[in-house]
């Protein structure tokens, strides 16, 4: 079905797929701001990409999760950003602060990987064998359908598994041996021209601030300035599609706060009745539903029974036509795909500047630290500061995380999963080993813990047909966006793989001429190719 100059859209969820809908509508399509409505049943915009104050009685800082971005394979992104002004100068772009922060903040790691002795070790020997090479070289070789919904470990002996190589990829990108193969081999394809720098994460690129600071609030402001409308605390719950083949969505019910007096619409339940010139842009699933929060003297819960809308609103659409996908091979295994991350807000410096001294980077040089015997498999970043706008002079943060969540660690005997965040902290700080200053470090500060039950399930085993694509054959006036869409050859789990949902989505039904950039193939560049190469096979 042609859009229409009147025509509505409506956007399910207020993550980066939907802002960037928003803003491709009005940048791209011409359609007016005052047309596009985005549909967010949190309080805040931004998904998945956040930083905030944390939630908790303590209080504090946090992030669920870092967003590192990457130069070259961050095409659509970077094509976005070009025409948002920064919160400090409209004159500005967040493309030009990104590019402007990373050549006075350039990334290079010096202690990539910690030994279990403390020891900074060699990171730049990738420790991969004959074998290990000729693994690789047979999954990039098969196809897609071939691979199909086998896992990473299927495809390499043990010794891969020990490998500097490996220990610096799962953490960087956050693998799981049991995740699926065909998302590794897509890596391998889209991050190629990391090879030879994984050990110094030189290819990253950071936000001058945290990820909602640095991208989210930029675009709501300025697509707040086009007219585009955000309802905030509006839960979508069904959809209604017509046709035997449901091919045309129809209407959207929606629950508002019954204490929301400014919605406009009405409050408690209701529909929202699309028109004959009207789309609706689904995001499916969610990274970071049911997540929770804990302090240093509480464990957050981990959430099994889907509190949050995100995945039972994809599985009720699933039901309606045999394309729209299977959630339940992303959602359906929490103990697969659960992770937990960690802010530490610190009155002072001290922390920071030891681990300066140690690793010879300054805060938002480092990237990554692994210690790669931990049983927990433990990383932190140390991010340039002030890494909040708001954040006082004197106050500084550090993230981490950790993979194995169910298992005792090194320095508490508790699993993680278990923990609080003081005994989260006597982990980290028992890893680092800085005895002398680990009661000042404790007395000076705030831990925010955050379990996340789906973080890892874009990575799942699957087959073609457990992500719908964005958009459906013969689909009339929907599209699906986000991380659980499949987009041929390009890769889940980076904010590149939702802003391209939205591109295609917006180009597609609103006929917009221009071309969609390219997924970025790293091996078509002979340099680079070589260099990977040389790097992997040396």
């Amino acid at each position: 079905m042609p859009a229409s100059p009147n025509s509505k859209v409506y956007l399910v969820g207020g993550g980066i797929a939907s802002l960037a809908a928003a803003a491709f509508l009005v940048r791209d399509a011409g359609l007016p701001g005052e047309n596009v409505h985005i549909l967010e049943q949190l309080h805040i915009a931004g998904g998945s990409m956040d930083g905030a104050p944390a939630p908790t009685p303590e209080g504090g800082y946090v992030t669920r999760g870092g967003r590192m971005f990457e130069e070259e394979h961050y095409v659509c992104l970077w094509n976005l950003l070009e025409s948002i002004p920064t919160l400090d100068d409209p004159a500005v772009s967040v493309r030009q602060e990104f590019l402007a922060f990373n050549i006075e903040h350039p990334t290079h790691a010096r202690a990539r990987i910690i030994n279990g002795d403390r020891s900074i070790a060699d990171a730049s020997q990738l420790g991969l064998d004959a074998r290990d090479r000729a693994d690789m070289t047979r999954l990039l070789a098969l196809p897609e359908r071939v691979i199909g919904a086998r896992r990473i470990d299927d495809f390499f002996q043990p010794h891969f598994f020990t490998t500097n190589f490996w220990c610096m990829w799962r953490t960087t990108f956050a693998f799981q041996t049991w995740h699926s193969a065909i998302e590794l081999k897509r890596y391998f394809l889209a991050f190629v021209q990391e090879f030879d720098r994984i050990h110094t994460l030189s290819g990253v690129r950071r936000s001058k601030y945290n990820q909602y600071d640095s991208v989210i609030r930029p675009i709501q402001e300025w697509l707040t300035a086009q007219g585009v409308r955000t309802e905030f605390g509006v839960a979508v719950e069904g959809v209604d599609f017509s046709g035997p083949d449901a091919r045309r969505v129809s209407r959207l019910h929606v629950a508002r706060p019954a204490s929301d007096p400014d919605s406009g619409a009405g409050t408690g339940t209701g529909t929202i009745e699309l028109g004959p010139d009207d789309f609706a842009f689904l995001t499916l699933g969610s990274m970071t539903a049911d997540t929770t929060y804990g302090d240093r003297t509480t464990v957050p819960e981990l959430i099994r029974d889907k509190r949050d809308g995100s995945w039972r609103l994809w599985e009720s659409i699933a039901r309606k036509a045999p394309d729209f996908g299977r959630p339940t091979a992303f959602c359906g295994n929490i103990d697969e795909t659960k992770w937990e991350s960690f802010t530490l807000t610190m009155n002072g410096r001290v922390l920071l500047d030891r681990i300066q001294a140690y690793t010879g980077n300054v805060p938002g040089e480092g990237a990554l630290m692994t210690w790669k015997d931990s049983r927990w498999l433990l990383s932190i970043v140390v991010p340039a500061q002030p890494h909040f706008r708001d954040q006082p002079k004197d106050i500084h943060t550090l993230w981490g995380y950790a993979l194995f969540g169910d298992v005792p660690g090194d320095h508490v005997p508790k699993k993680m999963d278990d923990c609080t965040g003081a005994e989260i902290l006597d982990e980290l700080l028992g890893h680092l080993g800085f005895d002398d200053i680990a009661d000042e470090v404790r007395a000076t500060t705030k831990v925010t813990t955050v379990q996340m039950p789906y973080i890892d399930a874009q990575f799942q085993r699957r087959v073609v047909a457990d992500r719908p694509l964005v958009v459906p054959d013969g689909a009339q006036n929907f599209a699906f966006l986000g991380q659980f869409v499949e987009i041929p050859e390009d890769v889940v789990f980076t904010v590149e793989y939702s802003v391209r949902s939205a591109m295609k989505a917006v180009y597609h039904h609103f006929g917009v001429e221009k071309a969609i950039p390219a997924v970025y193939h790293g091996l078509a560049d002979p340099r680079i190719a070589w260099s990977a190469l040389r790097t992997a096979f040396s």
